[in-house]
């Protein structure tokens, strides 16, 4: 048996363990699938976190914190006699032999030169990848194109996998600068809504979640993805905004008292100095 077999049964029994109802802890014995749903959204999260901004062990630590969000669903799951952590893993990898033929089965791989063939296969492997999800899903009976797209994904995520389904069906903008005339058709009318003699809410929320679901278009439609780049955005933001409190303390004043002038200043001073 392998070391990995090893540490992953061992890692199992410490599950089973504390879910004893009778020598277990009484806060993991507690737990449901719903109650977990939220610690392993929030976990996934924290993987992600630690690829961006934190060592090679943070990652490993974050990985075996989502790890173990699969052993304790797996473990109820057991418990009320539907199935196993084992049955989880044949399902998964039943899933990636039946999606990867070209590393399984006998589809030929392409005849083009090295890097050519490298570029060209893994977005035909992308594709038949789509298909082979569209397959199993008309299989379960769900055959329409936004099927299957899980409800409880973050908004973001959804939104870039519902205009990726139906981009698969040819609903989707032929080139980027459509996009941008979009967003500028939907700020209008955010205007025309704000200008309004009684501005409607639920009028003005409409508007702003259409603005962002074609921000998201965008950054789809420019091959970058909207939760990395948001995330950046972020970090970028609060380093900006450190220097300004730093600036504004060496200068011996309060931030909630400066101008914002003198705040876009000390902005400014952060910005040409990244780009240096």
């Amino acid at each position: 048996m392998s070391k990995a077999s090893t540490e992953f049964e061992h890692l199992v029994k410490i599950m089973a363990r504390l879910r004893n109802p009778e020598n277990g802890c009484p806060w993991d014995v507690k737990q449901t699938f719903e109650t977990i749903a939220p610690y392993t959204i929030e976990e996934a999260y924290e993987v992600a976190d630690a690829i961006h901004n934190g060592t090679r062990e943070d990652i490993r630590d974050e990985l075996g914190d989502l790890l173990l969000q699969v052993v304790f669903h797996a473990r109820i799951a057991e418990e009320e006699g539907c199935f196993n952590v084992a049955d989880v893993a044949r399902s998964v990898s039943d899933k990636m032999i039946s999606r990867h033929p070209h590393v399984f089965g006998d589809e030929t791989k392409s005849d083009s030169p090295p890097a050519q063939a490298q570029s060209h296969d893994a977005e035909r492997q992308k594709i038949n990848w789509e298909d082979i999800k569209a397959t199993e899903r008309a299989q379960k009976g769900k055959n329409g194109v936004l099927d299957d797209v899980a409800v409880g994904l973050p908004p973001m995520l959804r939104a870039l996998k519902l205009q990726k389904r139906a981009a698969r069906v040819g609903y989707d903008w032929d080139h980027i600068n459509d996009v941008f005339a979009k967003m500028v058709e939907e700020t209008d009318e955010l205007k025309i809504e704000l200008a309004a003699d009684e501005p409607d809410h639920d009028a003005i929320k409409d508007e702003i979640g259409d603005i962002l679901f074609v921000a998201i278009n965008l950054a789809r439609k420019a091959g970058v993805d909207p939760e990395t780049a948001l995330m950046g955005c972020n970090k970028k933001f609060e380093r900006r905004f450190r220097y300004i409190e730093e600036q504004v303390d060496k200068n011996g004043k309060n931030i909630n008292t400066i101008p914002l002038g003198e705040m876009e200043s000390f902005w400014q001073d952060a910005k040409k100095s990244e780009t240096k």
